[in-house]
């Protein structure tokens, strides 16, 4: 079982990133539960405040393309990906040695560029591999999740809906939708992270 979490961090300059909200919670349960299970796993994480389980082999990225490489590595040994880290999809086109400075400045332009689709370079050379990942968004969930799920070859899609009065982030409650690769779908009562990711590895059972 090869699990991915948390935020990834693109370096601006010497002191700054971009990143996002992401805390790799789920990431980490789903990698305790599978382990618990009888699973091998390896969690390979963006940076967080958890701490990883015991006996899971753990790999520390920050960078989107060194989570790719990570995952690529691993890739070939395992029978199922689970995707559940908040890969940043652009990164700076030039990254400043120096801290800069708002001396002078009324305005900062920047040039991004993407970052690598794991998922989607993952896709591409899944063969009999189990592929799932995570569609998080704040408009038209369902549409968007489906093609994401066609376009990036997966097994599973776990859409969240992003609503600005409750975060899903964190230790948050969550009533995701599943989507397969049949078309079929289920809504996910309200639950915890720990708890969805039993359902999840549930899941992987029938897929």
């Amino acid at each position: 079982m090869l699990i991915t979490a948390g935020p990834t961090r693109e370096p601006l300059d010497a002191v700054r990133f971009i990143s996002n909200y992401s805390t790799g919670t789920l990431g980490y349960c789903l990698a305790e539960e599978a382990k618990r299970k009888g699973y091998k796993v390896t969690l390979i994480s963006g940076p967080t405040h958890l701490k990883p389980p015991k006996g899971v082999n753990f790999v520390s990225v920050n960078t989107a393309l060194e989570m790719y490489r990570k995952v690529k590595e691993g890739f070939p040994f395992c029978d199922c990906l689970i995707m559940t880290a908040a890969v940043g999809d652009f990164q700076p086109e030039k990254i400043f040695r120096r801290k800069i400075k708002k001396e002078g400045k009324e305005n900062l332009n920047l040039r991004l560029k993407k970052t690598p689709d794991i998922l989607y370079e993952m896709g591409k050379i899944k063969k009999n591999k189990i592929l799932i990942g995570f569609s998080l968004e704040t408009e038209n969930l369902i549409r968007n999740a489906q093609e994401k799920l066609r376009k990036k070859n997966l097994d599973l899609i776990i859409a969240q809906k992003m609503d600005r009065n409750k975060s899903p982030f964190g230790e948050n409650k969550v009533s995701p939708i599943f989507i397969y690769k049949d078309g079929s779908s289920q809504k996910i009562p309200l639950c915890s992270k720990s708890q969805l990711a039993k359902i999840i590895l549930k899941e992987i059972d029938f897929l």
